[in-house]
């Protein structure tokens, strides 16, 4: 049995190092990342046993993200390989402020938009302690979107990262999709801007997260702020990090999933609340601060950000 099975697309990530532009550049450094994959990355490398479901092409592309995956100790034997097929790619543009990082998908067709129902084994899903899904997945059509909502009818609980993104659907189309999520979900994941964007909510943060308490009534909600840090509300209980952690940030992609990754080991690892609150927030401030979209952490890495800032190890 897992503690965590997550189920969803991987890419491959190109950068170009700044300040280079798409126009200008030489090189690109190849990376690997994918929202659910991140998640399940960084909670192996914890220390706890995850699995990841998708599918990947017969190619040595397909083999590459799949070694590394296994690396981090992610369990791999449920990703599907597909003959003639392609793995999906992202470019980043890793702009210098007032320059935004810019980022453009390509990812038509590839191994993982084929997968069907039928070609999954459901059955890690339903003996997995909790599955994690992402809005993401469900955006990219009618197959993946079918692939999560059974995912949801398997699991015993399931987690959810709402992950908006305006290239892949509308408001209106994640929001009537968050409906069939919102009454089972056990832990919610999502930033202000969805908030906004996705339920219309513009309150305080109290009164935010009070609103998607009601529509998720089993759900412990998380909202992140970005440097105002994560607010979390279980029951009557808000919870936000004891510390403001000071980060330089190298490179924000995946910080959400690290935050993710960082509370759901804590509470997997039957921590407290703030406990929880506290880890993802540590392993988001350590993911800024690294190259790549998955977190490359150890549980030592999270117990010497909490106990206070950086410092030179001998």
């Amino acid at each position: 049995m897992h503690d965590l099975v997550t189920l969803g697309e991987i890419l491959l990530r190109l950068s170009i190092p700044s300040p280079a532009r798409f126009e200008t550049a030489r090189q690109l450094d190849v990376q690997i990342g994918g929202a659910e994959a991140n998640v399940a990355a960084a909670v192996a490398r914890l220390g706890l046993k995850t699995a990841w479901i998708s599918a990947l092409p017969s190619n040595p592309w397909g083999e590459r993200i799949r070694r590394e995956l296994a690396g981090h100790g992610v369990d791999c034997a449920h990703v599907r390989a597909v003959d003639a097929a392609r793995a999906g790619v992202y470019f980043v543009e890793h702009g210098v402020p007032p320059r935004p990082v810019r980022v453009l998908y390509d990812r038509r067709d590839s191994a993982f938009a084929r997968l069907e129902e039928a070609d999954v084994d459901w059955e890690p899903v339903r003996r997995a302690r909790l599955v994690h899904l992402t809005g993401i997945t469900p955006a990219l059509g009618a197959g993946p979107r079918a692939l999560v909502k059974r995912a949801m009818r398997e699991a015993a609980a399931f987690s959810f990262d709402v992950n908006y993104r305006a290239s892949l659907w509308s408001p209106a189309d994640a929001r009537l999709f968050m409906d069939e999520v919102l009454p089972e979900v056990r832990y919610l994941f999502l930033g202000e801007g969805e908030a906004r964007t996705i339920f219309n909510l513009a309150g305080t943060v109290e009164q935010t997260l009070e609103a998607l308490a009601r529509l998720a009534p089993k759900a412990t909600v998380s909202l992140q702020r970005g440097a105002a840090g994560s607010t979390v509300l279980d029951g009557s209980r808000f919870c936000r990090p004891r510390r403001q952690l000071e980060v330089q940030v190298v490179d924000p992609i995946g910080a959400g999933d690290a935050y993710v990754a960082g509370f759901l080991w804590a509470v997997l690892g039957k921590r407290g609340l703030q406990e929880a609150v506290d880890a993802g927030s540590a392993v988001a401030a350590l993911k800024c601060s690294m190259w790549g979209d998955i977190a490359l952490v150890s549980p030592r890495d999270v117990e010497e950000v909490l106990a206070g800032g950086p410092d030179v190890r001998r």
